[in-house]
């Protein structure tokens, strides 16, 4: 093989040698190329232009070319080559030029522009420390990563995006390269940045809303919306309303596209809850005004709403259907409204609900879907699928977070014990009473539940937060030519137990729900007051019976 391999290579090396002479005697030898007819040649030779820090025998294997094969000329060896060196990244340009023939030999030449590689990059404009910090995070561009087309323009769209949703609609992003001389084959990446003055919701116009009553402002707003409305007046004789800062982000009326398409959107939703099922925008306009600001008409067909029609329980032992029919509240002919059904169903203020009256008397497995049987005539016939299961008892109470308070005094104000059985408004009642305690925060409060099915049983866990609930109180004021002033403090969680422990003492013992109040007043000589107090709300630990104690002082003299 290798003596093969050698005799290949002298082969070429005397053709070439023959190749070169004769352009010296007779000058270049002109090569014509039938593409309609294309021939079958012996690849002799590659060579590579514009790859010197490139490896060129790692190029010919990327390439797929092979000394010595029979290629065809032109043909798919050739396009194939330029694909599989394209498909490296590496290059913006890539040609391929046949150098010479002799006889049945061909000599390739393969043309490379080679990708410029980024050496660093910064911003143009006004653009803040922190955009800056952000665009950097965005953009994730390292030193070392090919400067491809591809590539700037991925970064120019995401530095676009940024600004867009920062309310900069008219955001104009352009770059610039240059060459850098310290680094081999690497160029400087510059963004130039003109943000333009904020684009700012002038006005919205709907038209055709003429169906829904003005004061159904709860169309446009929910809960976790970014939007609020301010102004709302309808023309009767357009069927139009005129809605003006309507849509707002953060509280600025500026226009980010991606929350106007989700909010025509929730547009819909509500009208689908409230009983339009047909709902649906024809068009939308946005209107680029003189003043830099938008004008957004909708124009909306309502249709007519539904009603609701039969509604029928299913599953349901423990309570009959006129019950829950009575306890559901929605009558047949009442306008479709998914919000109220919901609320009847799941959660209402007042604990009225359905899902709270099996879940106070201990079905905690409870479940109702509701069912849209059929539709005719714009009415809605429901089938409310009850599932009841087994009523669940409580099998263990704990709490959590409490770091200074003890548990007993804690459990002695929870209303769920183990083996009662599950009710929702003991759990409120708990919280409620917890909250009243005012040793811990009421946002950090939460209960989790832990059922399990196959037992029927449930375990209650309270999570608390402590927060300090100690007061002190310093007052002054001025009379009769003299200064009046007291001082008191108050310890809410105290602990008599804890009072010959040291490690206790935090500035003094606590965690048995003790009050320890202490309160002292003079204006110098003439008048002095002392006041000690001590109640213990829950004497002997079993019942709620308070003991309070209390030692008063008072000294009044006329200065002598």
């Amino acid at each position: 093989m290798e003596k093969q391999r050698n005799r290949k290579n002298y082969k070429y090396i005397i053709l070439s040698i023959i190749y070169f002479l004769s352009i010296g005697v007779y000058g270049q030898i002109p090569q014509e190329f039938d593409y309609a007819n294309p021939k079958e040649y012996e690849l002799g030779g590659i060579t590579f232009n514009g790859s010197e820090n490139l490896n060129k025998n790692t190029l010919i294997n990327i390439s797929g070319l092979e000394v010595g094969e029979k290629i065809i000329v032109p043909g798919d060896n050739i396009s194939k080559a330029i694909n599989n060196l394209w498909n490296q990244g590496l290059f913006e340009e890539i040609d391929i030029t046949i150098e010479k023939i002799i006889e049945n030999i061909v000599f390739l030449n393969i043309n490379l522009k080679v990708h410029y590689r980024l050496s660093k990059f910064k911003f143009k404009g006004k653009v803040s420390k922190s955009d800056i910090t952000t665009l950097k995070e965005d953009l994730k561009l390292i030193r070392g990563d090919i400067l491809s087309q591809n590539l700037i323009n991925n970064s120019l769209n995401t530095i676009k995006k940024y600004y867009i949703d920062k309310g900069f609609y008219n955001v104009n992003v352009t770059y610039e390269l240059n060459i850098d001389s310290t680094a081999i084959n690497s160029k400087k990446l510059i963004f130039i940045i003109n943000k333009f003055k904020k684009v700012k919701i002038k006005e919205i116009i709907i038209n055709g809303r003429s169906k829904i009553p003005n004061n159904k402002k709860s169309l446009f707003n929910k809960k976790d919306s970014t939007y609020a409305i301010s102004d709302i007046s309808i023309k009767k004789s357009m069927k139009e309303t005129k809605v003006k800062n309507f849509w707002r982000f953060f509280k600025i009326s500026k226009f980010i596209q991606k929350n106007y398409e989700d909010d025509k959107n929730n547009l819909i939703s509500k009208y689908n809850e409230i009983g339009y099922r047909d709902a649906r925008i024809l068009n939308d306009t946005i209107i680029h005004n003189n003043d830099n600001t938008l004008t957004i008409k909708l124009k909306i067909a309502e249709g007519e709403p539904y009603k609701f029609g039969k509604i029928s329980f299913i599953g349901n032992k423990v309570y009959t259907n006129k019950f829950l029919i009575n306890q559901l509240g929605i009558k047949k002919g009442d306008v479709f409204d998914q919000s109220i059904l919901e609320e009847r169903l799941f959660g209402s203020i007042d604990g009225s609900d359905i899902s709270s009256i099996y879940l106070d008397d201990g079905y905690l497995f409870f479940n109702a879907t509701p069912i849209e049987i059929s539709t005719y005539n714009k009415n809605i016939d429901l089938e409310i699928r009850i599932y009841e299961g087994e009523q669940a008892r409580i099998n263990k109470v704990s709490v959590k977070g409490n770091t200074k308070t003890n548990d007993h005094v804690i459990m002695r104000e929870i209303r769920t014990m183990p083996g009662d059985l599950f009710k929702r408004s003991d759990i409120m009642r708990s919280q409620r009473e917890l909250a009243q305690m005012q040793y811990f925060d009421p946002e950090a409060f939460d209960v989790k539940v832990d059922p399990d099915p196959l037992k029927n049983e449930v375990n209650i866990t309270y999570v608390l937060a402590e927060k300090s609930s100690d007061q002190i109180q310093l007052q002054g004021g001025w009379g009769a030519g003299r200064i009046v002033g007291s001082l008191g403090f108050t310890f809410n969680n105290f602990s008599t137990r804890n009072i010959l422990k040291k490690d206790k003492w935090d500035p003094l013992p606590s965690g048995d729900g003790q009050k320890f109040n202490i309160t002292a007043s003079s204006n110098g000589v003439y008048y002095q007051q002392y006041r000690i107090s001590f109640i213990e709300p829950w004497l002997g630990g079993k019942k709620p019976n308070s003991l309070s104690v209390s030692l008063y002082k008072s000294i009044s003299s006329n200065g002598l």
